[in-house]
Formats: structure tokens, C-alpha cells, sequence
């Protein structure tokens, strides 16, 4: 019975709060007639407040004054309207009001004042004479106007959404926040006043130890990264907020370690730059990427050098509709080129790039051309016609099953490809050409990797025996690109599992697509010809590992909410990679993330002969697997079978 009683008395004050917010809502269209009605009640209690004060007289006022008070009234009512309605505070939104808007009025009103008493001393209009008594209403009628607005955001945000709304604690989402600065004091405000959210915030996180036991926005720090786990096992935390922009990268791997100990799903704010696009911190909140967990550090670039290779030039990026050779045009056209030639097979992808470009940079020509490297007469035609002085080529296929299964395709596309491109750049005197490779390239066990492999010797030999400088950037996996494990990843995860992983020892460098590109770009100004750069990937990562974190970090536990399945190598793979061959040094560059690999000892000659050995494949009608490969350990010493290398 009494249970009986009581919910019906929460059932019966919920209703009242919701009648209450409904009538609100409906007077939410007259709200700038309101405001303007109480506003103007301010002024005259203000002025009657002030004139009350100097004469001591509280009811009674004699006639000199009523007739000056309401004249003042009048001239101060019209001057406050024009005010208030210049400066749009009868647009502004009372419940996200907050200590800045009511500085703004402040100051409103006190510029009004001013302009009254001028008003007063240049039309010698029939007004209350004490200047002082204007200036002491102007401020009775800022802390009147700042009172109301508080009592109506306090009726609006605490009263209704806090009680009103959020009866029901069964809905809500327990929240720790990590930081205690302005983005954690943004991120408190939208959630205490946005109405259709419903978190209940448990604290805040902050390393700080000075802080501890402080408020942020009324919400009290209660510990530090290491009291996470503890924290969020007391309190039943559903959502973590990372609210710390300006955070070096180890430090938020290290915290974004701990979160993945819990059973919180983690949302993070990004970098500085995002946030200065849009100011609205709740806004910026995203789900953690697998690029905040490995810890990278931001690249810093020789601007000047890069600029001075770009600038004015002609740039030809080949595959450029592909996640590299898109995001090598986005930073190329940065450096304001005389023209960027944007060249693909692709045309989708490449209408993608041209439109995305083309809309942000109005005033470089950027032409987008469907052709195929694999085409020498079209090539020489692209070449005759824009007359490159940097050529990026970022044109191959990159699918290692997809190449097992079509082998023939990859030496078409991918070496002779490479091939026709280097040969035009020769013929019409490219200053500098540089190629993407991989680091499958290195003791490949898979076609994709093998023809890769043979393009870095064809770059090496051809630079012996033209003026223009041929180099190669060979780096690992990267974030985010097409086809890559990170995409498919959160893709299984959103669809409930199972997360596949082809061999639960199975590792891979990884590396953001930006920073791939900025160090590519970085280490053309470091080319003399004949080098194959070597970046930076950092510490390995294993593929289960990473599984594991990305369904942490969504909010689930691997294996009982999300299944991580082993399906078994696919065809060619192996089960690490590597950068670097034994027979290669290393020496550095000026970038500590850039190192340059001992060039091979290879001619055109030698590389001649290796093209005529796969060029009788591909006039063969009836070229097994079995003979392609046997080929490839011919021609590519290094090459060995995935069985041979995956049983160490």
C-alpha cells in the first residue's frame, strides 16, 4: 500500500513537471514579448528604486519627480530596446545562458546608461537630473535583469529536466569525465541542460592531485587515472568522456589503457585543431580510434623545403582516387601548386577527390584524369600535355588474397604500371619521382608484395640512367585505408560480432593515413635519387591485441558480448612483417622518423632482363600460380613461400 502511494506520488509529480514544461514550451513563442515586458517592469523599479533612495520617500513621491521619473522612464525604456535588440539578447536561449551572457548584459546596461545621460545633457530632455542616479538605476537594472533570467534557467534546467525528466534513474547512463578543464566545464553544462540526454555524471578524473575534492560546474573531482577501474566498478560507469584535447600521445595511451580495464565504452575529445572548428566540446566527442591508443606522436615537417618543391609547380599524383594518393592530394594542393593532375582508373573515387578539392580550393587548377599506368600511349599523351615536375606514384593494386587469386594482374598493374610511369617521367624530364611501397616488399611470401618488391629495383636502375631523381618511401599498414582490418573491424563490432582475425599471433606496423603521407611528402625534399626511405612504424602491433581494444573501448567484453574468431591465414600471408632486409643498412635522415635503406646494386640491364622473364608469363595463355611464383624466386632472390616463413 504504501509503496502503492509513493509511486503514485511520483507518477502525480511527474505529470505536474511535464504539464508545467508543456505549458513552457507553448509560451516559448511568445518568450521575446515576455522578456521585453519584464525588462521594461525592471527599468521602472529601477528608476522608482533610485529615486525612492535619494528622497526617502517609499509610497509617496511628489509631483516634481513623477513627472521627471516617467519621462526618464520613457527615453530609458526606448534606449534599453534599441540596445538589447542590436546586440540580438532577446534571440538568446535562457536555459544555455551562462556567466559570459550575463556579463554581456551588464555591460549592456551600463552602455545604455551612458547613452541616456548623453541623450539627457545634448536634447535637454525633461528628465531626472542626478547622472549618478541613471548610472545607479543602470546597475539596479542589470542585477534585476540577471536575477530573472537565473530564476527562469533554474525552473527550466533543474526543476523540470533534472527532476521532471530524469524520474526514471532506470534510463540513465552513469558518467566519469577524465580532465577538470573548460572542455570538461562544457561538457558538464550541455549535459545539465540538454533535455533529451539523460546521464548522471559520477565524477571527475584528474591527475592533479591539488584539485582532488574540488568542483568542476558543481561536479567534484574523486580521483586520479589510477583510481579509474576502482571508480568505475563502485559507481557502475556506462560512459567514460576523455575531455582532454591538448594531451601528449603517451599520456593518452597510458589513460586509454586503463579505460580498457573496465567495462565503460570510452568517447574522446580529438586534438586542439578539431576543436577550434567547432567550439562546442559535447559536439567534438567521438569514439576512440585505434590511432589514440598507439601512441603516435604528431609529425613535424620541414614546411619551407616542401613548399619550395610545390609551389608554382605542376604535381601528378597517380592513383588518386586511393586512400594514400587522395590524402597526398589534400596536403600537396596545401602547398599551393600551380596545378595538381589527379590521375586514376577509377573514376567514382576520383570524381570523389576532384569535387572534395575543388570545393575548398577555388583558386588551384586541378584537373582530374581517367587513364590507366598500365596504357604507355595514353601516359606519353598525360605527359606531353601538363609536362609534370613531381610525379607521386600511389597507382597499384594492394589486395594481397585478391592478388594471389589474379597474379598476372598484379604484374600488369603494378610492375609494368610502374614501369610506363617511370619511363615517362625519363622521357620528359620530371624533376623527382617518388613511389609508395610496402613493407611487404620485404622477403615477400605473396604476389602483391613480390611486384612491389621489383618496383623499388626498377626505381633504384632507372635513376641510374636518368636525370630525373627516382626514389621509394616504403612504409606499413595504415589506419583507415580501403580494405584495411581497422574498418572491418568497427563494422563486426557495430553488427554484434563475431570480430575475425585471421591468426591470433599475427602483428603489423600501422601508421595514420596523414602522417604516412606527411613523411612521404617530408622525404621527397631528402631525395637524391636511388634512395628507398624507410618511416618510422614504431612497435609492432598484434592484430588480436587490437581486436581486443576496439571492443573495450566500444563498450563490450571480448568474447562474452563480442566473439573474436580466428578464421586462419589467408592465401600469401604471413604472419609479421618486416621494413627492412638483411642485406640493407639503415642511416639516418634529418627527420628522426625517416631513415634511408642501402641502395641495391642493380642495372637497367639486370632489371631488363626480369621484365622480359615476367612479360613471357603474361603472353602465355595458360601460366599456372605454381609457374608465377617460380618466376618470382628467379627474378627476386628474397622471395620465399608463406609456409616457409610462418613456421618460425
Amino acid at each position: 500500500m504504501k509503496n502503492t502511494t509513493f509511486n503514485d506520488r511520483i507518477k502525480k509529480d511527474f505529470e505536474r513537471k511535464w504539464w508545467l514544461m508543456e505549458k513552457i514550451k507553448k509560451l516559448s513563442k511568445y518568450r521575446s514579448f515576455i522578456l521585453i515586458i519584464l525588462d521594461i517592469l525592471c527599468i521602472a523599479f529601477a528608476y522608482y528604486l533610485g529615486v525612492v533612495l535619494i528622497t526617502d520617500s517609499v509610497f509617496k513621491l511628489e509631483m516634481y519627480y513623477v513627472r521627471r521619473l516617467t519621462q526618464t522612464i520613457i527615453v530609458s525604456v526606448i534606449v534599453y530596446q534599441i540596445v538589447f535588440h542590436l546586440a540580438g539578447r532577446y534571440k538568446a536561449i535562457i536555459r544555455y545562458e551562462d556567466g559570459k551572457d550575463y556579463f554581456i548584459y551588464f555591460i549592456l546596461c551600463m552602455i545604455s546608461s551612458v547613452i541616456i545621460a548623453i541623450v539627457r545633457k545634448v536634447f535637454h530632455i525633461f528628465m531626472l537630473e542626478r547622472i549618478k542616479l541613471i548610472i545607479l538605476a543602470g546597475i539596479f537594472i542589470s542585477l534585476m535583469m540577471i536575477a530573472y533570467r537565473l530564476i527562469i534557467r533554474y525552473i527550466l534546467v533543474n526543476d523540470i529536466v533534472n527532476r521532471g525528466i530524469n524520474v526514471n534513474k532506470t534510463n540513465q547512463k552513469n558518467l566519469l569525465i577524465i580532465g577538470a578543464g573548460n572542455a570538461a566545464h562544457e561538457i558538464i553544462k550541455t549535459v545539465h541542460t540538454k533535455m533529451t540526454e539523460n546521464y548522471n555524471i559520477v565524477g571527475i578524473i584528474d591527475d592533479n592531485q591539488k584539485r582532488l575534492n574540488y568542483t568542476v560546474s558543481g561536479v567534484k573531482i574523486i580521483g586520479n587515472r589510477n583510481d579509474i577501474v576502482k571508480i568505475c566498478k563502485e559507481k557502475n560507469v556506462d560512459l567514460i568522456f576523455f575531455s582532454i584535447a591538448n594531451i601528449d600521445s603517451q599520456n593518452k595511451k597510458q589513460i586509454l589503457n586503463i579505460c580498457q580495464a573496465t567495462n565503460a565504452k570510452v568517447r574522446i575529445l580529438p586534438g586542439m585543431k578539431e576543436i577550434i572548428r567547432n567550439k562546442k566540446m559535447f559536439d567534438n566527442l567521438r569514439d576512440v580510434e585505434i590511432e589514440d591508443i598507439l601512441g603516435r606522436d604528431p609529425v613535424k615537417l620541414d614546411n619551407e623545403n616542401i613548399e619550395s618543391l610545390i609551389k608554382e609547380k605542376v604535381i601528378l599524383v597517380t592513383g588518386a582516387g586511393g586512400s594514400i594518393g587522395s590524402e597526398l592530394c589534400r596536403q600537396i594542393i596545401k602547398y599551393k601548386p600551380q596545378k595538381l593532375v589527379m590521375l586514376d582508373i577509377y573514376e567514382n573515387n576520383l570524381y570523389d577527390i576532384e569535387q572534395e578539392l575543388k570545393y575548398k580550393f577555388t583558386r588551384i587548377e586541378i584537373d582530374a584524369v581517367i587513364a590507366s599506368v598500365r596504357d604507355k600511349k595514353r601516359l606519353r599523351q598525360i605527359f606531353e600535355k601538363y609536362r609534370p615536375y613531381l610525379v607521386f606514384h600511389a597507382a597499384a593494386h594492394k589486395h594481397v588474397p585478391l592478388m594471389e587469386n589474379s597474379p598476372l594482374e598484379a604484374i600488369k598493374n603494378n610492375i609494368f604500371g610502374t614501369y610506363n610511369v617511370t619511363n615517362a617521367c625519363d622521357e620528359f624530364e620530371v624533376k623527382r619521382f617518388i613511389l609508395i611501397s610496402t613493407d611487404k616488399a620485404v622477403n615477400p611470401t605473396n604476389i602483391m608484395g613480390a611486384t612491389k618488391r621489383m618496383c623499388e629495383m626498377i626505381v633504384q636502375a632507372k635513376n641510374k640512367v636518368s636525370k630525373t631523381e627516382f626514389a621509394a618511401v616504403r612504409f606499413g599498414n595504415v589506419l583507415g585505408s580501403n580494405g584495411s582490418v581497422v574498418p572491418l573491424f568497427k563494422k563486426q563490432i557495430t553488427e554484434g560480432g563475431p570480430v575475425t582475425v585471421t591468426h591470433k599471433d599475427i602483428t603489423r606496423f600501422f601508421m595514420t593515413i596523414p602522417e604516412a603521407v606527411e613523411l612521404v611528402l617530408q622525404a621527397m625534399t631528402y631525395a637524391n635519387g636511388g634512395e628507398i626511405f624507410v618511416l618510422d612504424m614504431g612497435e609492432p602491433v598484434k592484430i588480436y591485441d587490437l581486436a581486443v581494444s576496439l571492443i573495450k573501448l566500444s563498450g563490450y567484453i571480448p568474447n562474452e558480448d563480442i566473439e573474436i574468431k580466428i578464421s586462419g591465414l589467408r592465401p600469401g600471408e604471413k604472419l609479421y612483417e618486416e621494413l627492412l632486409m638483411g642485406e640493407e643498412g639503415l642511416e639516418k635522415t634529418a627527420h628522426n622518423k625517416i631513415f634511408v635503406a642501402e641502395p641495391l646494386n642493380i642495372t637497367m640491364q639486370d632489371v631488363q632482363k626480369k621484365l622480359n622473364l615476367l612479360n613471357e608469363l603474361l603472353e602465355k595463355d595458360d601460366s599456372d600460380n605454381k609457374e608465377i611464383k617460380e618466376t618470382f624466386k628467379q627474378i627476386i632472390p628474397t622471395f620465399k613461400e608463406p609456409e616457409e616463413v610462418n613456421k618460425k
